[in-house]
């Protein structure tokens, strides 16, 4: 656990939101961060190192963790992108973060997306971490499924995490735990009910895109797409030695990356 993490909870209609909050070494009046995990794991571990960056950079960090995973609470069966993207705007209501930069990592990447389209006062900028191309092989697509299944022999579950999580030499183990099946359940469910292209730009948000090189999902051959599609307000890096999982694999790589952004999106703000 981040040393200055705390936890606080949110309530809505019919959920309750855990958030860990990192809070700013020194309050700038710099924008507040919330950080959405992937497929099926909490927004714990994997991002402490990231958010204990920016945390020391002004931001405060706000994780709120999904329904069904580190004691959030909700109903888990019918849940659509957009139930899931109203449980973080109204994290971002209640704690007053509004207008705040939103850190989608792979699907996470679409509450983020979703998120900024239906609570565009909510969103000052959207940067998608590891997020999918339009083109994915569908053994690679599958791969979170097989990587998630306690039920499943770790040998094939490690063959799943080494094909579309980690990037060559890096210990890809280190996620055999963490998993949470519910609540991947509900979000593999979700996406079917999504309609991509609706929120595929995130409005009309600033975006930095944050690809890692080796990620199965996002091919080398669309990298461009993103900006083709929506515009100069695309800014683009790529993060080397790290594959989809990327926050524990490179996470003061990604945090330069994004404090960098943020820094210059003020600067020109401010002009």
């Amino acid at each position: 656990m981040s040393p200055a993490r705390t936890e606080q909870i949110v309530a809505g209609t019919d959920v309750s939101i855990v958030v860990y909050v990192d809070d700013a070494e020194a309050h700038g009046g710099l924008a507040d961060v919330v950080v959405l995990p992937s497929y099926g794991r909490d927004g714990g571990e994997d991002f402490d190192a990231f958010a204990s960056e920016l945390a020391a950079a002004g931001h405060r960090v706000l994780r709120p963790q999904p329904r069904g995973i580190a004691g959030s609470t909700g109903p888990m069966s019918g849940v659509t992108m957009e139930d899931l993207a109203n449980d973080v705007a109204t994290v971002i209501d209640q704690l007053e973060a509004a207008p705040a930069v939103v850190v989608g990592h792979a699907f996470g990447n679409f509450v983020g997306r979703v998120l900024a389209v239906n609570h565009p006062t909510q969103v000052d900028t959207v940067i998608l971490a590891a997020a999918s191309g339009h083109t994915v092989d569908p053994v690679v697509n599958s791969a979170p499924f097989r990587a998630g299944d306690p039920t499943l022999p770790e040998r094939e579950r490690l063959e799943a995490l080494r094909l579309a999580f980690f990037a060559p030499g890096h210990d890809a183990s280190i996620w055999l735990s963490g998993w949470y099946p519910e609540a991947l359940a509900t979000q593999r469910e979700a996406v079917k009910l999504l309609e991509p292209a609706r929120y595929w730009t995130a409005g009309n948000k600033p975006i930095l895109e944050v690809i890692a090189e080796h990620d199965p999902f996002h091919l080398r051959s669309e990298w461009g797409d993103l900006r083709h599609e929506a515009g100069d307000r695309v800014t683009t890096v790529v993060i080397d030695g790290a594959s989809h999982a990327l926050f524990p694999e490179q996470p003061a790589a990604v945090a330069r990356e994004v404090l960098t952004y943020l820094g210059a999106t003020r600067a020109a703000r401010r002009r």
